[in-house]
C-alpha cells in the first residue's frame, strides 16, 4: 500500500498544498513549528478520523477558516482508490470515497492504513490507560473497519447511562426529602437503566472480544520487535486488564489464549453480571464503573511494570515497539501500512536509529520528518522536501520550497 497523491486545503498551517508521492522513503526537512508534523496528521487522521496531537478537530482548520479538506489516492495491490475529507468547524464531517459521498465518515476507514511513531508515542508507556485503549482501538479498526460502528454504539451507550447514573445518584442523596412524583421519576429512570445496561453489555462484549483477539495477534510481533531494538534487555510483554476483575477466568485475560466463538456472549453475561454488582456503587458515585472504557494494556519488561520502572530509553524502546509491532501486524494481514516517523531519529541512539532505519527501508513507503537532514540516516532519503512557513496577514502559511531526489540504497 502507498500513498500516489495527496491534497490539502485549510489544514493546520497549509492552505493549499499538492504532492505526488511513490513508494519508499520521502522525507520532510523543517525547522519545528513550520508545518511538515501537519504532512503526516493529516493522513493519519484519513486514516484513524482522529489526529495523534488533539483530541478534537477545530485545531486542524486553519485559523479564520471554517473547514478543512485532506485527500489521498491510494494504491492498494493495483487498486487505486481516493478519499477525500471536510473537517467542519461546529458541524458533522463529509467523505467521499472516488468522489461519491458516503453516508458516515467512518466508511473511509481501512482505504488508507497508516503507522506513525511520534514523540507524544512515549505516553503509550508513561501515560494513563486511555492513551493504551485508544491505541488498541485504532489498531483493532485499521484492521477491522466494521469495529468502529461498534466503538461508537459503545460510546453513545456509556454516555447515557453515565446520564442516568447521575440521575439516580442525585435521587439517592436527596433521601427522605423525595416527592411521590420524584419517586415515580427514580423508579423509571433505574428501569431505563437496566435497559441500557443490555447495550452497555451487547456493545461491550464486542469491543473487548475484538482488543483480546487483537492482543493475541500482537504479542508475538510486540516482543520480536522490543527484541530487535535492545536485545539484551529483558523481553516485552503485554496483557490485557479488565474492569471484569475476578469475574473473568484469569487465563482469559492472557495474550496466549485463543480466543474461541462463544467469547461474545461469554462476555456479554460477565458484564451483565458485573453490572447488577457494581450498581450501588455506580449510582453512588454517578459514573460506570464496568466496561471496556475502565480497562488497559499492560507494558511488562520480564516480570517488572513498564510504567514507574523502565528508563527512559527503555520506555522510548516499548513505544516504538508497540508501533512496529503495528506494522508488522497489519503487513500479515497482507499489505505493508504507510509507515511514518515524526522526527523521531533526533531522539534515538546510534543502535536504535539503526534498527528503526532496516525496518524502513523494507517497507513499501515510508514518509519522515526531521528538523535537520542530518538527523536521518542518509539510505532513508530517497526523496527529500524542504518546508519553510512565513506569517502572513492571513496567518502562519507552509510551502514546499524545494525537492531533491537520489537513488535509494
Amino acid at each position: 500500500m502507498f500513498v500516489r497523491a495527496f491534497s490539502l486545503r485549510d489544514f493546520r498551517s497549509w492552505d493549499a498544498l499538492t504532492l505526488d508521492l511513490r513508494p519508499g522513503c520521502t522525507v520532510f526537512v523543517g525547522r519545528n513549528g513550520h508545518g511538515k508534523t501537519n504532512i503526516l496528521e493529516s493522513l493519519g487522521y484519513l486514516s484513524t478520523l482522529s489526529s495523534h496531537r488533539v483530541s478534537s478537530d477545530a485545531p486542524l482548520i486553519r485559523s479564520g477558516t471554517s473547514r478543512a479538506f485532506a485527500a489521498a489516492t491510494v494504491v492498494n495491490a493495483g487498486r487505486e482508490l481516493t478519499v477525500d475529507l471536510e473537517v467542519n468547524e461546529g458541524k458533522s464531517n463529509k467523505a467521499r470515497i472516488n468522489q461519491s459521498p458516503t453516508r458516515r465518515p467512518r466508511e473511509i476507514l481501512g482505504i488508507l492504513q497508516t503507522v506513525l511513531f511520534a514523540p507524544e508515542d512515549l505516553s503509550l508507556v508513561r501515560g494513563d490507560p486511555g492513551e493504551r485503549r485508544r491505541y488498541l482501538d485504532e489498531l483493532l479498526t485499521s484492521r477491522i473497519p466494521r469495529m468502529a460502528a461498534v466503538r461508537a454504539d459503545y460510546d453513545r451507550v456509556l454516555r447515557q447511562r453515565s446520564a442516568l447514573l447521575k440521575t439516580a445518584g442525585g435521587a439517592l442523596r436527596r433521601g427522605s426529602r423525595r416527592s411521590a412524583d420524584s419517586s415515580e421519576d427514580d423508579a423509571s429512570a433505574l428501569a431505563t437503566l437496566e435497559v441500557w445496561d443490555g447495550h452497555l453489555a451487547a456493545h461491550g462484549a464486542q469491543l473487548l472480544a475484538g482488543r483480546l483477539q487483537l492482543v493475541h495477534d500482537l504479542a508475538p510481533h510486540l516482543a520480536q520487535s522490543y527484541h530487535s531494538l535492545a536485545p539484551e534487555s529483558r523481553p516485552a510483554r503485554i496483557r490485557y486488564r479488565s474492569s471484569l476483575g475476578d469475574s473473568l477466568p484469569p487465563e482469559f485475560v492472557e495474550p496466549g489464549r485463543q480466543p474461541e466463538p462463544g467469547d461474545i456472549a461469554f462476555l456479554e453475561k460477565k458484564i451483565l453480571h458485573e453490572l447488577s454488582v457494581m450498581r450501588p456503587k455506580e449510582i453512588d458515585r454517578g459514573v460506570c464503573l464496568v466496561g471496556p472504557h475502565r480497562d488497559d494494556l499492560e507494558l511488562q519488561l520480564g516480570d517488572t511494570p513498564a510504567k514507574g520502572f523502565a528508563s527512559h530509553g527503555e520506555s522510548w524502546s516499548v513505544a516504538l515497539s508497540l508501533r512496529l509491532a503495528a506494522f508488522a501486524l497489519l503487513r500479515s494481514d497482507g499489505s505493508d501500512p504507510v509507515l511514518m516517523l515524526d522526527d523521531v531519529f533526533a531522539e534515538l541512539d546510534l543502535r536504535r536509529r539503526r534498527a528503526l532505519a532496516a525496518i524502513a527501508l523494507d517497507a513499501e513507503q515510508v514518509l519522515i520528518t526531521a528538523a535537520v537532514t542530518e538527523d536521518v540516516p542518509v539510505e532513508l532519503e530517497a526523496v527529500r522536501f524542504g518546508v519553510e512557513a512565513h506569517d502572513t496577514d492571513r496567518g502562519r502559511i507552509s510551502r514546499i520550497v524545494e525537492e531533491t531526489r537520489r537513488g535509494r540504497s
